[in-house]
């Protein structure tokens, strides 16, 4: 496997489109879920098992759960540096479908899909929030760019697709599928080796599971009982209307209408070739999505990313896909003029994207102070004495527990939702300040958990801020 061309320039441009989403938000902040692997991978530091179990854990990501690991040694700056990470993912996505488009058809094609999908609110969202999504996409679009580069390229690609599957289980159909394809040009050796890379990434998630909780399926069923519990939509009868509709909340109606044009051009007019590698990777992510349906899983926006991806780079073909014609094809100056009208109405609607961007800055912002404030009251040295002579705290939402747990160095077993669990008549509860308080503690604009009243008799405070009081009952 040798280094590719260009990575070096490809890792800086990934480090510098980070960055500069950053300074745009100027806010980021651990999701539910990453946060979880970062206790995680720190209870695997301290040489203690991980505590799959307690009520509304969310699916456990081994790479995730790794990176936690290595990072934990770092403290406070570990937080810091998953959210980096989530951020880097987002740029290296970015620069992959540059590569993409530059390798299949043009540069500018790749140019206008990486600007694109770097305009667009949930992949923006999820980027600043630190979500997996983001990396395992990048890692799958850039498995793409290697094999667009040099057809049944092999080890390399597996190894991206085994990482990218550590973090996403959608993967793994990907993974199967390219084994198979490099069957033809392999000797039995070769394919028995390619065949350990491809089983890798499920084979690791397994025997995780197994060790950790004692049944390899952990993850399936967890997850399938936990979106029955936050009533997410499962079952193939949701996937008609769950699908379209989070397609065009990831890339709005224009794109995907601009991405039809972009296909049906590809495969009437050129590299057709390049082009079915797009149709396939897209079409096993949506397969996926149909597993998913099957297996009672939840059916979220953010599995769709590569699919929503190749659709990205297919708008951009619409676009500027006459630039990947030669000079002299007849149809170029009737693509020109069908490009031309497809980059107006992007043009003419790009205010109304500047509006949703604007939003998501304000509101990342606003939920990240309010996570500021819990950091700071649960590490203040009042607030973590009484929690470690309480030897437990509960809280109006569970979606707060990963954090408060790290931050106070309690375990997730210690850090409780009042809603599943009321609050004793002697203890500590973790309450918000005000309504918008509750509401933005949530760090997800489109959680809908419930959050539990204060206790009755919790009238006496422990420590407050703006955002946070810690509460015990008077005389308690």
């Amino acid at each position: 496997m040798r280094w590719p061309r260009g990575a070096l320039l490809d890792v800086l441009l990934s480090g510098v489109i980070a960055a500069l989403v950053a300074l745009a938000f100027g806010h980021a902040f651990l999701n539910y879920d990453t946060f979880y692997a970062l206790v995680w991978g720190a209870e695997l530091v301290e040489g203690q098992r991980p505590e799959y179990g307690v009520p509304y854990a969310p699916t456990p990501h081994p790479l995730a759960i790794a990176a936690g690991a290595l990072l934990s040694p770092l403290g406070d700056a570990a937080e810091e540096a998953l959210i980096a990470a989530g951020l880097l993912g987002l740029g290296a996505l970015a620069v992959g479908l540059f590569r993409l488009g530059q390798t299949v058809y043009a540069w500018p094609v790749g140019a206008l899909a990486a600007l694109i999908v770097l305009t667009r609110v949930p992949y923006l969202s999820y980027g600043v929030r630190g979500y997996v999504d983001l990396p395992a996409a990048a890692l799958v679009v850039w498995a793409a760019v290697l094999e667009a580069r040099r057809p049944r390229r092999g080890a390399v690609v597996l190894v991206l697709l085994a990482l990218a599957g550590l973090l996403r289980p959608e993967v793994w159909l990907v993974s199967a599928v390219y084994w198979l394809w490099l069957l033809p040009a392999r000797g039995f050796s070769q394919r028995a080796g390619l065949a350990l890379l491809a089983g890798a990434a499920p084979a690791l998630w397994l025997l995780g599971d197994g060790l950790v909780t004692g049944d390899p399926l952990w993850s399936l069923t967890g997850t399938s009982r936990l979106a029955e519990r936050l009533e997410r939509p499962t079952g193939l009868t949701a996937l008609p209307a769950v699908v379209p509709f989070r397609l065009g909340e990831i890339l709005r109606l224009p794109e995907l209408v601009a991405g039809v044009i972009g296909l049906a051009g590809a495969l009437a007019l050129c590299r057709r070739r390049g082009t079915l590698l797009l149709v396939v990777v897209a079409g096993l992510n949506g397969v996926a999505i149909v597993a998913f349906a099957v297996a009672g899983l939840p059916l979220l926006g953010r599995y769709m990313f590569v699919a929503a991806a190749m659709i990205a780079v297919w708008s951009a073909l619409a676009a500027l896909g006459w630039t990947a014609l030669p000079a002299g094809h007849p149809v170029r100056p009737r693509a020109r003029l069908v490009g031309l009208a497809v980059l107006v109405v992007l043009v003419v609607l790009s205010p109304f994207q500047a509006v949703r961007l604007a939003e998501l800055r304000a509101d990342i912002a606003r939920r990240d102070a309010v996570a500021a404030d819990l950091r700071e009251l649960v590490s203040s040295p009042r607030a973590r004495t009484a929690m470690g002579h309480a030897g437990a705290v509960y809280l109006p939402t569970h979606r707060a527990s990963p954090g408060v747990a790290y931050w106070s160095g309690l375990t997730p077993g210690q850090v409780h939702s009042a809603v599943e669990r009321p609050a004793p008549a002697q203890g500590l509860f973790l309450a918000a300040a005000s309504p918008e308080a509750t509401r933005l503690a949530l760090l997800d604009p489109r959680d809908r958990t419930p959050a539990a009243p204060v206790p009755r008799g919790y009238d006496c405070e422990v420590a407050r801020n703006r955002s946070w009081a810690l509460l015990e009952p008077c005389g308690g």
